[in-house]
């Protein structure tokens, strides 16, 4: 019989503004990892020396987030010394790609316990600090290969609000959503059971600070375009500018983590599978659209399983931007009451090592809230990649 892993536990910390100030901006970026970390075994009666590896993503991996992000936090989160740990670096997937990893080593026989998760820090350590010092990344192939150069995601997200058709009022009116889900999703409670406190100088955090319940589509319409330059303006003229600060998702701090090991290891120490890991996916794509990869991650994905968009139940796909959930739910015409049902990064932020593992432990409890049993995660990566991940519900 084959090995399966399953998933016993999903945590998260709530969500802080990714700017100087924010509710989490004071607590280092391992410290923050420990926590959840630390919380794992807690919640499941566990002692570190059962974690067979510890796997978190990571994307600006330099300052506060370097010299190997996880190991720096199981040793900060007091775990014994002979538990491993390594740092992933999967663009926005990163921690959804520990999962994979976390998953595929369980049913390889290679462990039995694994804590796969991820955590940025965007207040302590920027977006694109990474890629300022030393030198830049676009090596001179690179650039030979795409002489007018690759845009930063967001004039993608622009891109992708052309291709799709998608105006200015679709894209606000998706954002306004995202905002009141997430708001009647922690009013009803549906979050409490992954979001753990997080005690700082200023008193605990317990609520995400994200989210704006009174968000309309009348005040983000007042928002400027973001991404628009006069450059990229003559370089692609067939650009309105659609995307802006309010239908794009915030600079996020945070950190999640998820408890997987094998099915068998589960039972046996007394612990509950909550589900199972049904299928993987990874795909490139085009770097310059570089969103639109969990179009093909999904197809592909649905390919290997079997299954249809009607088995599934449940959809989390990444908000990084309002244009890319909506292009990808045309593409797939899919339901969008199952898309993204309890908010997405809009609202919830995208603190982009942890965002895997937060839409896991978020797919998990929409499961099991509404007796679902499949469900998709698939999220769009810096550089044109996309995970998608289906579980089902035990």
């Amino acid at each position: 019989m084959a090995r399966t892993a399953v998933i016993v536990d999903v945590v998260r910390t709530p969500v802080g503004r990714g700017k100087p100030g924010g509710a989490l901006s004071g607590v280092h970026p391992v410290d923050l990892a420990a926590g959840v970390l630390r919380a794992v075994l807690q919640r499941n009666g566990l002692e570190s020396r059962q974690i067979d590896d510890v796997l978190l993503g990571c994307v600006s991996q330099v300052g506060e987030q370097s010299s190997n992000t996880a190991r720096q936090a199981v040793l900060a989160a007091g775990f014994d010394e002979g538990v491993p740990a390594t740092t992933i670096d999967r663009q926005c997937g990163s921690s959804q790609q520990a999962a994979h990893f976390a998953a595929q080593g369980v049913m390889a026989g290679a462990y039995d316990i694994v804590i796969a998760g991820g955590v940025e820090s965007m207040s302590r350590v920027p977006l694109g600090t990474s890629a300022s010092v030393a030198g830049s990344p676009i090596s001179p192939l690179l650039r030979a290969r795409y002489p007018e150069g690759l845009v930063n995601q967001g004039v993608s997200a622009e891109l992708i609000a052309h291709r799709w058709e998608l105006d200015r009022a679709e894209l606000d009116t998706y954002a306004a959503l995202s905002h009141r889900r997430a708001a009647d999703a922690a009013a009803s409670g549906l979050f409490d059971g992954q979001l753990l406190p997080v005690e700082t100088d200023g008193g605990a955090v317990t609520a995400d600070e994200t989210v704006r319940p009174s968000t309309t589509v009348e005040g983000l319409a007042g928002l400027a375009p973001a991404f628009r330059t006069d450059a990229l303006a003559e370089r692609f003229p067939e650009l309105d500018w659609r995307i802006t600060p309010g239908n794009s998702s915030p600079l996020t701090d945070g950190a999640s983590a998820a408890l997987i090991m094998a099915e068998e290891t589960a039972v046996a120490l007394g612990l509950r599978p909550r589900a199972r890991f049904h299928a993987f996916a990874v795909v490139g794509d085009d770097p310059l659209m570089m969103l639109t990869g969990p179009i093909p991650a999904t197809r592909r994905i649905l390919e290997r399983s079997g299954l249809t968009m009607a088995d599934l139940d449940a959809y989390e796909v990444n908000e990084a931007f309002a244009s890319v959930p909506l292009a990808w739910a045309r593409e797939l015409d899919a339901d969008p009451d199952a898309l993204n049902a309890w908010g997405g990064a809009i609202a919830l932020g995208h603190a982009l090592g942890s965002s895997g593992t937060r839409l896991l432990g978020t797919l998990l409890a929409r499961l099991e809230a509404g007796g679902g049993r499949y469900g998709l995660q698939t999220m769009c990566e810096g550089g044109g990649m996309a995970n998608a991940t289906i579980i089902e519900r035990l």
